[in-house]
């Protein structure tokens, strides 16, 4: 079934468009939300808030590209759990990924204003499509989706240790970039 056959489905108020969606999208779905908490009950009930989630926005949303959206919703969902539960200290999960993009990213603690989230959105999105292919993959499974090194490791035929070292001067480089655009860090 294709995206706007499920989309459909949700116009329709068909409790069959959640059964379809997490046939075609649970596993990704899935692996978003374990990447981030590594819990798999946790993952789990993300999995089932997305779901909740899709059935109250579609209608009047009607995305695009239904994976991309439903991605979008479960790594907000399970970013908003793991914050809630690690000042709770129980997850170890992203915490891996946050310290290695924290020389690169500016700090969401204060953002001054929406414009300059806005503007650094944009250039994140141009350094992006400024990298080669496999390098923009790698660097969006690593950080947005956040897939184990080692799986990546794996996924590319390198060694662990090459990877790391690939990663490293992949935000390296956007640390570089975004000295030189004047975004502060």
């Amino acid at each position: 079934m294709n995206d706007s056959e499920i989309i459909e489905l949700y116009f329709q108020r068909d409790e069959s468009a959640i059964e379809k969606t997490d046939a075609e999208y649970g596993c990704f779905c899935r692996m978003i939300a374990l990447n981030i908490l590594s819990i798999q009950e946790d993952a789990e009930e993300c999995i089932n808030d997305t779901y909740l989630r899709a059935w109250n926005l579609i209608p009047p949303q009607k995305p695009d590209c239904f994976k991309i959206w439903l991605g979008k919703v479960v790594r907000n969902i399970s970013l908003d759990l793991w914050r809630k539960n690690h000042r709770q200290k129980r997850y170890a999960g992203i915490e891996l990924l946050f310290d290695e993009l924290e020389e690169c990213i500016p700090s969401q603690a204060n953002p001054d204003s929406e414009i300059e989230k806005i503007e650094l959105i944009d250039f994140l999105n141009k350094w992006l499509a400024s990298l080669s292919k496999n390098d923009r993959i790698l660097f969006m499974r690593r950080y947005w989706n956040g897939e184990a090194l080692k799986d990546l490791a794996d996924l590319y035929h390198i060694s662990p240790a090459n990877l790391a070292n690939r990663l490293y001067y992949l935000r390296k480089k956007l640390k570089a970039a975004l000295v030189k655009e004047g975004i502060t860090l």
